[in-house]
């Protein structure tokens, strides 16, 4: 019920100060439940994920420090986020992703580079869909890479990838976690070409600098 008011809110909410967002390829997601993984190019870029993806759910990982607020820390809990340690992420930060995928009406977000500073992809997002039996699916966002360029109301797009299968008798070895995560990229560039031939992605940080 809250993750109903809150989508309700963010999409009214960027309708008014942006009101230029384009989603592509919807058909392309599963009816059941699935990752949704993508470069992470904007902190609100998985709120622009979830309103694409809609009416699916979806749950998220978040960095523990933001839960240690405790007003920012109910809206996370009830916007299905839990926390996770970067620096030390423990066995719940499979666990319990795998679990909600399997028992609830829930997908999962994730940015496999961890971070918007990065953009070397990492074996996590991989290892809970065999675990849970779900596809990846690859997403991108193209926009403004930060908050306050929303407001110039420059177009925003999301386009969604084909669905990614792992296989559960499929080893995760390096090789293997290799050839999925290329296939993952590779899916990246070519829906980033597809939207813009022309798109790079500079991290706002770099620019500061």
């Amino acid at each position: 019920m809250f993750y109903s008011f809150i989508r309700v809110v963010a999409r009214c909410f960027l309708f008014l100060i942006h009101g230029n967002a384009h989603y592509q390829h919807k058909e392309k997601l599963p009816t059941g439940n699935y990752i949704l993984v993508g470069p992470h190019r904007a902190w609100f870029d998985m709120i622009y994920f979830a309103l694409a993806a809609s009416p699916k759910k979806f749950s998220f990982m978040a960095k523990s420090e933001l839960f240690k607020n405790p007003i920012l820390r109910f809206i996370l809990v009830h916007a299905n986020a839990f926390p996770v340690d970067r620096k030390h992420p423990g066995p719940s930060a499979i666990k319990k992703p795998v679990k909600w995928l399997k028992q609830r009406d829930l997908s999962l977000i994730m940015f496999p580079s961890g971070t918007r500073h990065s953009q070397k992809l990492k074996g996590g997002a991989l290892l809970i869909a065999k675990l849970a039996g779900v596809p990846l699916v690859p997403a991108v966002y193209q926009g403004p890479p930060t908050f306050k360029q929303l407001f110039l109301r420059k177009r925003v797009t999301i386009a969604f990838g084909d669905p990614v299968y792992i296989g559960r008798k499929d080893r995760l070895t390096a090789e293997g976690q290799q050839k999925i995560l290329k296939k993952l990229h590779d899916s990246f560039d070519e829906l980033d070409k597809e939207i813009d031939p022309t798109y790079q992605y500079i991290d706002p940080k770099t620019l500061k600098k």
